[in-house]
């Protein structure tokens, strides 16, 4: 990966962030939601089986296995979630973690 390419991603996720927890007027944003997400290759990029990835991001098991056998597409919403899993997954776990 570039610089370029990681402080843009950075500079998005700090964008996020900062929304999120409303540090930031949501107006004043437009986000890029992808049309499609290969989860199974976030999944195994990361190391995880079906189960530890959908425990460590909050999913179930059989949602993350329809995503990757084709049976359901993950909504905008879920895919924006694993966008930000692929780009920084410790972020999502910081966050999750409470």
């Amino acid at each position: 990966m570039t610089k370029r390419a990681f402080d843009k991603i950075a500079a998005g996720l700090t964008d996020a962030i900062a929304l999120a927890e409303g540090r930031a007027d949501p107006t004043t944003y437009r986000v890029h939601v992808p049309a499609s997400v290969d989860v199974a290759g976030i999944r195994k990029r990361l190391g995880l089986s079906q189960a530890a990835f959908a425990a460590r991001f909050g999913l179930s098991v059989g949602t993350v296995r329809d995503w990757e056998q084709g049976r359901t597409t993950p909504e905008p919403i879920a895919r924006v979630l694993l966008t930000v899993i692929a780009a920084n997954p410790k972020a999502v776990e910081q966050a999750l973690a409470g």
